[in-house]
């Protein structure tokens, strides 16, 4: 059964299990001075904040401290209590949802990248080649669940509703001719799923964290070109102009990590200037 758009876990709880800090252990989150505390996903929001906290940070004047989450729903969690300053991880799309359904008040400051999300098969080498009935895992939060079916859609596998949206679910799936069975699972469990189904639509940064490649494994990547799902940096409401925040916001559209985005990932992570 599908999930709500964000699992009821208890956070507060699962927060000093759901992650794990790199650098300065200093900084506390929530204050304007010190430490910029940033929660985020390892890959590619963690490399990139972590190029910028060896490169780039010290002579910005920005003192930088990152904690890696291995989930969705913490990272906002922290957010909203205090316990982070800011976090890099989450589309607009996903933001607004986690916002209206949990009751937080974060807002954007800047697009950093766009990860593609893409469909992954161990069975098949294209989506066309997809057999009559089989099962394809997808995320089980409204929002990645809605962007992979858009996904699939796009290339016609199957049809969905006018107005099925940036949420859309399996009930909006109008025409389906292969007869596709869709398997709702947590976004991280996705790529061990590929043994037991025909095909996945996994978030990238799960992809790469499980070695896979969106550039050259996917068998369906998305595009950059005007595409609402580009990775932003976020911070509870209020927080907006901190200025450790808009020293941060700067570097991450700057030329220096663009070039970096480019060079280490190849195509599989785009950065903002590219769409």
């Amino acid at each position: 059964m599908r999930k709500p758009a964000i699992p009821a876990a208890a956070a507060a709880l699962a927060l000093g299990l759901g992650l794990t800090a790199c650098g300065s252990e200093s900084g506390s989150g929530g204050g304007s001075d010190g430490a910029l505390v940033v929660g985020a996903t390892a890959v590619p929001a963690g490399e990139v904040l972590s190029y910028i906290k060896k490169d780039l940070a010290a002579k910005n004047g920005l003192d930088l401290e990152i904690k890696e989450f291995t989930d969705y729903v913490l990272p906002n969690t922290a957010l909203q209590e205090g316990s982070l300053d800011a976090n890099l991880y989450q589309n607009k799309p996903y933001l607004d949802d986690f916002n209206k359904s949990k009751g937080t008040e974060l807002v954007p400051v800047v697009d950093a990248y766009l990860p593609p999300m893409g469909v992954y098969s161990k069975k098949v080498q294209d989506v066309t080649e997809l057999a009559d009935g089989v099962t394809v895992a997808v995320p089980n939060d409204i929002t990645n669940e809605g962007r992979a079916l858009q996904l699939l859609a796009s290339q016609g596998v199957i049809t969905l509703k006018d107005d099925a949206g940036t949420t859309a679910s399996p009930a909006d799936i109008v025409k389906n001719p292969k007869n596709l069975k869709f398997k709702e699972l947590e976004p991280a469990q996705l790529p061990r799923s590929l043994d037991d189904v025909a095909a996945a639509v996994i978030n990238n940064n799960y992809a790469q964290d499980a070695g896979l490649s969106p550039a050259e494994d996917a068998i369906l990547l998305e595009s950059a070109k005007n595409n609402p799902y580009a990775n932003l940096l976020a911070v509870k409401k209020g927080n907006e102009d901190d200025p450790r925040v808009e020293k941060l916001a700067k570097l991450l559209t700057s030329p220096e990590v663009t070039k970096f985005i480019k060079d280490k990932y190849q195509g599989s992570v785009l950065p903002v200037t590219s769409g």
